[in-house]
């Protein structure tokens, strides 16, 4: 007989199954209503205790001047919201109903777009909607305001309690404001996405590598554990020199708002001549609401006809091929000539031109008849080797720039059909295209040009980044590079009229207005017609306006354009020209080393006048400047010295002066501000000044007895 009763077993064991059966059910049950009833609320939650693959953005690099100061930086910028469901889960809803007037009123002293009262209404209309991203500001705020808000009522509790939030963002900051804007480039608002300039050409390097994180929640707190760490953006170093970008824009914003000019776009760019470094690149335009903005980068898009700038090309080529000499005679006439069919005129013609002249005096005085007659006579009949010239001078390479809109420069090589016919030329073709017109020319292409004659011939790449650095140190360089066959743009023959030439056109022609009297400087005016919908005569017209050359002529170091369109008259390149000089007498200026030495005669008071105080200053000052001294000798050590220092032609006499008593009012007459102020409040005497220099008089009487917290002033002459 068995031990066990099945009787009393078995319903035992029935009731045990049905049990877990049922609780087997009912677990199931539950989660079947979690995963579709509730999932959208425990998806929620689980959002607010973990996330994976966080994105942690790079830090994106700076863009650096030549001498490493910042044009171009990230800093945050943060959005800030409020999540009333947060509140409400914490059970904060009556602190927030007790707080909700002092942080309206907070929030209305930061932000005075909207009243307390307006506050008030829009955070409870938040509230009401258990919003859980509740904007507090519709734009974004910098860190000094974010902390500001943190500080407010509800918003200083811990974690999410309190129920305020933010979400960082980088903004592009340029610590220069407008300086180069345009070939700096810029963001997309609200993106860390490069819109143009050096910012979108080097995005890569510039932009670094995002890591990797996920968070979660342990013991309460939020832990963020990286899984790829971020790799911060290497920064750029560019050739542009803020000190020369400031020059040349000021300069060109002052001849745009000219009275006789009010110019519709001014462009100025500073080369170096051995390096082919851009040193400054002003892009200025007039927007619709007359002011003027750096909205395109017209130095290096803009194709237009350059106008007289081109002569120089033409007359070298015509030199380079040994059509003729400098001295060669030319005919003029009154200053109108029939270009078959077409007349063509100098700008003085109303004054009846300029006669017979020299090939030299013709781009002295930019005469058009001069400079396309000679062109006309040598290449006629064969035009093809005029363009071949030209090209050969570098002013058509394409220098693959690294900014977007960047166009090299278009001179088109005659074309003939089959049957000899002229596919793209005309009988006026020639001569117009020699003096700047029927080409589109680029300003840089132009400057890189007269770069190149300033250089000895050797035609440079213009470098706008000489290399790429990160934690201080240097990851790639960028080396200054000559175009390649463009070594030698003519003979050294050629090269030496041709500066001959631009020398005179600034000392004795139509540039005078570009001269400096301090060093001298060689160029090429321009002025030409601007075309507009396909014609010069279409409406007021439109001008460019030119001066392109280099400085010191003797010696350069720079060479520079500068470029104004404008309407209607008067039209005159000199209003280029006298940018250009300002430009380059600062930049002389700025470069220009004195010692005080060559400025000393027999006027001259070559030694200091010393205060009376501390003579142990006086004396350390005095011997750093190499200034004899006598009497009291002085010493290193910090104690101070009272005295006086009474100067004669060669030297400065240091005499003590007897200390006043501790409890007496100091003379301090004849004293600087720190000397005299020192020795009244070590007395416990306040005091007021007046005036700059040395005290003359003082209120108090010295020697009277000193009582601490009275005042004494001190006028200083």
């Amino acid at each position: 007989m068995s031990k066990f009763d099945n009787k009393k077993v078995m319903p035992r064991y029935y009731f045990l199954a049905t049990m877990m059966t049922l609780l087997a059910v009912i677990v199931v049950a539950k989660a079947g209503y979690i995963m579709s009833a509730k999932r959208a609320y425990w998806m929620e939650v689980a959002s607010r205790v973990k996330k994976d693959s966080v994105a942690v953005k790079a830090i994106r690099g700076n863009i650096l001047s030549c001498n490493g100061e910042i044009m171009a930086s990230s800093l945050p910028e943060y959005r800030l919201f409020i999540d009333f469901k947060a509140i409400h889960e914490a059970g904060n809803d009556s602190l927030w109903d007790t707080k909700v007037d002092s942080i309206s009123e907070g929030l209305s002293r930061m932000f005075p777009n909207r009243s307390k009262a307006e506050y008030r209404r829009y955070l409870q209309k938040g509230k009401e909607k258990q919003s859980r991203r509740w904007s507090i500001y519709d734009g974004r705020v910098d860190y000094n305001t974010y902390c500001e808000a943190k500080q407010l009522p509800m918003f200083r509790l811990r974690g999410y309690t309190g129920g305020f939030y933010c979400e960082n963002f980088d903004s592009r900051q340029h610590p220069y404001g407008s300086l180069a804007e345009r070939t700096l480039g810029t963001l997309y608002a609200g993106k860390d996405e490069a819109k143009n300039g050096l910012e979108q050409f080097y995005d890569s390097l510039l932009r670094g590598k995002n890591g990797i994180i996920h968070r979660r929640k342990v013991l309460n707190k939020y832990l963020d554990i990286t899984d790829t760490p971020p790799t911060d953006g290497a920064d750029i170093v560019t050739t542009i020199d803020v000190n020369m970008q400031d020059l040349a824009e000021r300069a060109v914003i002052g001849q745009l708002n000219d009275k006789d000019v009010n110019g519709l776009v001014g462009v100025a760019i500073v080369m170096e001549v051995k390096t082919g470094d851009i040193k400054a690149i002003v892009n200025m335009e007039r927007g619709a609401d007359g002011k003027l903005y750096e909205m395109k980068n017209h130095a290096i898009s803009d194709l237009m006809e350059p106008g007289s700038v081109f002569k120089t090309v033409s007359l070298m080529t015509v030199l380079e091929d040994g059509m003729c000499d400098t001295s060669r005679i030319v005919e003029t006439g009154n200053g109108i000539y029939d270009m078959h069919g077409r007349p063509m005129r100098d700008h003085n013609w109303r004054h009846n031109g300029y006669g017979t002249i020299t090939m030299a005096r013709s781009l002295e005085v930019s005469s058009n008849i001069g400079v396309s007659r000679i062109v006309e006579d040598y290449y006629g009949k064969n035009p093809e080797k005029f363009v071949e010239g030209v090209y050969r001078t570098g002013i058509t390479t394409d220098f693959k720039l690294p900014l977007n809109g960047y166009a090299p420069a278009r001179v088109r090589m005659p074309k003939k059909n089959a049957r000899g016919q002229w596919l793209n030329w005309s009988k006026t073709s020639l001569a117009w295209m020699s003096i700047g017109y029927e080409t589109q020319i680029p300003p840089i292409s132009t400057l890189a040009f007269y770069n190149a004659i300033a250089n000895g011939g050797r035609m440079m790449y213009p470098r706008f980044v000489t290399g790429i650095s990160k934690n201080g140190e240097m990851l790639m360089t960028f080396p200054a590079m000559a175009v390649p066959g463009h070594e030698k743009i003519c003979s050294q023959r050629t090269l030496g009229k041709v500066q001959a030439m631009l020398e005179h056109v600034v000392s004795k022609g139509t540039a005078k207005k570009a001269g400096s009297k301090a060093f001298k400087i060689a160029g090429k005016t321009g002025t030409a017609q601007v075309a507009q919908g396909g014609s010069y005569r279409n409406g007021t017209m439109k001008y460019l306006l030119s001066f392109v050359g280099y400085f010191p002529a003797d010696a350069p170091r720079y060479s520079c354009i500068v470029c104004i369109q404008k309407k209607g008259l008067p039209a005159s390149s000199g209003f280029s020209a006298i940018a250009f000089r300002e430009i380059a007498e600062g930049i002389m200026a700025q470069n220009l080393k004195m010692d005080v030495r060559d400025a000393k005669d027999e006027h001259s008071i070559m030694v200091p006048d010393v205060k009376a105080g501390n003579i142990n200053s006086a004396g350390n000052v005095l011997h750093s400047l190499g200034v004899r001294t006598q009497g009291q000798p002085w010493n290193d050590s910090q104690k101070p010295v009272g005295g006086t220092g009474p100067r004669n032609r060669h030297s400065v006499t240091l005499n003590r002066m007897a200390m006043t008593p501790a409890n007496k009012v100091p003379d301090v007459k004849g004293m600087g501000a720190r000397d005299a102020v020192y020795l009244m409040e070590s007395r416990g005497i306040k005091v007021t000044l007046k005036g700059r220099g040395k005290v003359c008089r003082q209120s108090l009487q010295p020697g009277q007895r000193a009582v601490k917290g009275q005042r004494c002033h001190l006028i200083l002459e």
